[in-house]
């Protein structure tokens, strides 16, 4: 998006195009309303449609935005419109003989999410999708935002350019460009610094353990190795949000800003900072992959209901997989860092059962009423597109290095998927995908994306890590597995999660009861484990539950311990070859990480 003016002007003989001007105001903050203002003239019609998105882009999840609207009204010359609302997210207004048309309504604003709206008497904060309406037939028109802050020293922050001469005016050249630029509003701390010669600012809202200018100077490494993949900046300035909270976590991206949420004493530990900087990774990342590299189901956005695609493996799997892999390469933290985190991701996925019953390609279409919607059988039933695309982008990654002696890469692809669908913005197919990565590989992946995308099969991970001299290693638990997590909630000992065919299950035990006892002794879920260390495998213990608010023993017969955690280490006495490529994918010594491990 250019930072310029475009006029409202259309070519065609005697046809106006319709302005459209918004105007945001917050006069009482604390009653979390938002007070939205359109003003729509030149307006030709005997009805105007007005529509609230139901999702917005980068969060795959119908979330019924029109639910916050209230206190809609519709005018013209200041007398009353009749109109009437014809579905969950549409209202029509009756618009005879008028063509100025101001249509009045609020926006409760009071979650906190990189994906929704919150104001109160600190700041405001909002997402185009869920504050304004798309009016159909005229997505394409320029629309100009007001904001009009309830106090003097509250500033505005946004992605959007500014009217010269206007104040706290902005102009979005399209429905789209609107959706995609949040607001923050406030006396936030606001910083601004160039990286590659361009302007970017970080907004800070909320106090917290932060370092800025520790903050700021890793943001721009991050940005300068991003850029190195893709060959430069894509826009002309850039906008980070950062909201500071509780124990939140989450970041939505935008084609020339990102919202990100983190906790407010996440800074200073040194494992929570890394994980900061690999959420603004991530973020970044996708200004590239899914804003301007997107399916051809993404291409054009249907902002009334699901746009299905199965490639948001690639989108936010792939990143996910650079999350981890750009603060390595900023120098942000080190390869033992790097491989650490990797054991994290590991277990995560090798300790979800439902990787064996969804594929990955069905995890991505099925985002919609799946993943944001979590039950007590999901890690039975699904995985994540994030997790699973991540290890299959690192499998893809390994493959591509060891066929051409680290010459090539996953960058490479990201290359060239941006130089062929990226820089116009043309949306590719999920066989345009797998062309492109075969054609950097140069070798077919058939087999491997029946397998492994559109299939079940388990990931053959070592085969891939081995030419690298990695291997990944179990921990096994030392108590019998019976295949259960179990969460303290008010004084109650609740069962979150029964694993499918655990002895359990197999016994009856439901997610949702509530645990009792082992063996006639009272159990809490800090003693659970140590418990279980009594026992042997094939042992039957009696497990009292609370199953519907009725008391029930179970017989439960014990089996082998599982393993709990996967590290990912360097294999014993690697050869030279091994060392060799180990080098060429993460710019270190494998020999000194192993006598580091040992």
């Amino acid at each position: 998006m250019k930072e310029t003016i475009a006029p409202c002007t259309d070519t065609r003989p005697q046809e106006k195009v319709p302005s459209i001007h918004y105007q945001v105001a917050m006069s009482r903050p604390e009653t979390h309303l938002f007070e939205v203002t359109l003003r729509l003239g030149g307006y030709q019609g005997s009805t105007l449609d007005l529509k609230m998105p139901v999702w917005t882009p980068g969060s795959y999840l119908v979330r019924e935005y029109a639910k916050h609207l209230q206190d809609f009204a519709a005018f013209a010359h200041k007398k009353p419109l009749p109109w009437r609302k014809v579905s969950k997210n549409h209202w029509q207004v009756e618009t005879v003989d008028v063509s100025e048309i101001t249509i009045n309504y609020s926006i409760f604003a009071n979650e906190l999410s990189v994906r929704t709206n919150h104001l109160d008497g600190t700041h405001g904060y909002f997402n185009g999708a869920a504050l304004f309406f798309r009016i159909p037939g005229l997505e394409r028109q320029p629309i100009y935002i007001t904001i009009i802050p309830p106090r003097p020293e509250w500033v505005v922050t946004t992605a959007l350019p500014s009217v010269p001469e206007k104040v706290n005016t902005f102009f979005a050249a399209d429905f789209d460009t609107l959706v995609d630029s949040p607001f923050e509003i406030g006396s936030h701390q606001l910083y601004h610094f160039d990286v590659l010669g361009k302007p970017h600012e970080l907004a800070i809202w909320g106090r917290g353990n932060f370092r800025a200018p520790q903050i700021i100077a890793d943001i721009k490494k991050i940005i300068e190795v991003e850029a190195r993949i893709f060959g430069g900046l894509p826009y002309e300035r850039y906008v980070f949000v950062l909201h500071l909270f509780a124990q939140a976590y989450g970041g939505l991206e935008h084609k020339n800003s990102c919202s990100l949420i983190y906790q407010r004493f996440g800074f200073r530990d040194r494992e929570k900072y890394d994980r900061f900087m690999q959420l603004v990774a991530h973020e970044f990342f996708h200004l590239w992959n899914v804003k301007r590299i997107r399916p051809q189901e993404l291409e054009v956005f249907d902002y009334d209901r699901e746009n299905y695609t199965r490639c948001l493996w690639f989108c936010e799997g792939t990143t996910s997989y650079y999350d981890l892999l750009i603060p390595l390469r900023a120098g942000i933290y080190d390869i033992k860092s790097f491989l650490n985190n990797w054991g994290k991701e590991i277990t995560r996925y090798l300790t979800t059962p439902g990787r064996r019953v969804q594929s990955l390609s069905e995890s991505s279409f099925d985002a919609w009423i799946k993943l944001y919607r979590p039950d007590a059988n999901s890690g039975n039933s699904q995985i994540s597109y994030y997790l699973k695309g991540e290890m299959v982008s690192l499998l893809l990654d390994l493959l591509i290095r060891s066929r051409h002696d680290n010459k090539r890469s996953l960058d490479d692809v990201m290359l060239v998927m941006w130089r062929k669908f990226g820089k116009e913005e043309i949306g590719y197919t999920p066989q345009q995908l797998q062309q492109v990565i075969e054609s950097v590989a140069e070798t077919d992946l058939s087999d491997f994306f029946k397998r492994y995308i559109d299939g079940t099969e388990e990931l053959p991970f070592q085969e891939y890590l081995e030419p690298f001299g990695l291997q990944i290693v179990a921990e096994t638990e030392q108590e019998p597995y019976l295949g259960i997590r179990v969460s303290s909630e008010n004084g109650r000992e609740i069962i979150k999660f029964v694993e499918a065919n655990s002895p359990a299950q197999l016994a009856g035990i439901d997610a949702g009861d509530e645990l009792l006892a082992i063996d006639g002794i009272k159990v809490n879920a800090n003693q659970f484990s140590d418990r279980l260390k009594d026992y042997q495998p094939n042992d039957t213990i009696s497990v009292a539950v609370f199953h519907h608010e009725e008391l029930r023993i179970y017989p439960v017969t014990l089996a082998f311990p599982r393993p709990s955690k996967y590290l990912l280490q360097p294999v014993d006495n690697p050869s030279a070859i091994q060392q060799q490529n180990f080098f060429g994918y993460l710019g270190g010594s494998l020999t000194n990480l192993r006598s580091v491990s040992s």
